[in-house]
């Protein structure tokens, strides 16, 4: 993508989550929080995009909300790295989730075993220049854990709609299905406050639109943040220092890319 092109559309892509976030603001959440995340670390290029790896800079706009029954998190990835090969490229990635607990619209208590409440999810996942959009419905349990903010798992299915390679995107693929556990555990030692908080994935093997294999993949994001917005008196929960580790077996679906990285990470929350 050239970087005519990639300016307007990383502009309007900003401008969309502003309006969203606004929106979900002005509609009254009960609980709101956005964040600005600046990452950069080296990264690995699957094979089938040349191999290799890159100096990657990520900068993360993610706004989560909740009101009574429902909730909200979506984010956008604007991505680029120091080799102009066609991947990462000002590339552009969102996920959006909407979801909420079936206890919590039925007023009912539907706590079981471990799980406070068991729920529902959509989410939609789009790649920009690879032209991939995913669907995922499923079902979401809220864990019982003391000391988590939250300790959630999806478990949805993975349906594809992208364009194909006779649209100029990625191969289009089968359906597969997902698991992912997301969580944030705040901690504290001393007067010091960090937060251990993240993702992990498994999503199932599948075939593209040639008959090739697209390899099961377990994608793992793990952040450590220390609020040293706090350390130095400058309130608490509003800039985070810290590092975030990539663990992806299989990048991508490629059975020849398992990465294990380290970012440099800064959160700044609105």
């Amino acid at each position: 993508m050239s970087q005519a092109l990639a300016v307007p559309r990383t502009v309007a892509a900003i401008t969309l989550l502003g309006l969203l976030c606004s929106q979900t603001a002005s509609a009254g959440p009960i609980w709101s929080t956005s964040e600005i995340h600046l990452q950069h670390g080296s990264l690995d290029t699957p094979s089938f995009a040349g191999g290799g790896d890159a100096d990657t800079t990520i900068v993360t706009l993610q706004n989560a909300s909740g009101w009574e029954k429902i909730e909200l998190f979506v984010f956008l990835d604007i991505i680029d790295d120091n080799r102009s090969d066609g991947f990462n490229d000002s590339d552009l990635y969102g996920e959006l989730y909407v979801g909420g607990g079936f206890g919590k619209l039925s007023g009912k208590d539907l706590s079981f075993g471990p799980f406070k409440d068991i729920g529902w999810v959509f989410g939609i996942n789009h790649a920009d220049d690879a032209k991939v959009w995913k669907y995922l419905p499923g079902l979401r349990l809220y864990w019982n854990a003391p000391g988590f903010a939250f300790l959630n798992t999806d478990i949805t299915a993975y349906i594809d709609d992208s364009r194909g390679v006779g649209r100029g995107g990625a191969p289009k693929e089968s359906d597969s299905f997902m698991v992912d556990f997301a969580w944030a555990y705040p901690f504290s030692v001393g007067e010091q406050k960090f937060s251990i908080e993240g993702h992990m994935e498994y999503i199932d093997g599948r075939r593209n639109e040639f008959g090739g294999e697209v390899a099961s993949w377990i994608l793992a994001q793990p952040q450590f943040r220390w609020d040293i917005g706090h350390a130095l008196g400058w309130g608490e929960s509003h800039l985070f220092l810290g590092i975030e580790y990539q663990y992806w077996r299989n990048k991508l679906g490629d059975p020849n890319t398992d990465e294990s990285a380290l970012q440099a990470l800064v959160v700044l929350q609105l």
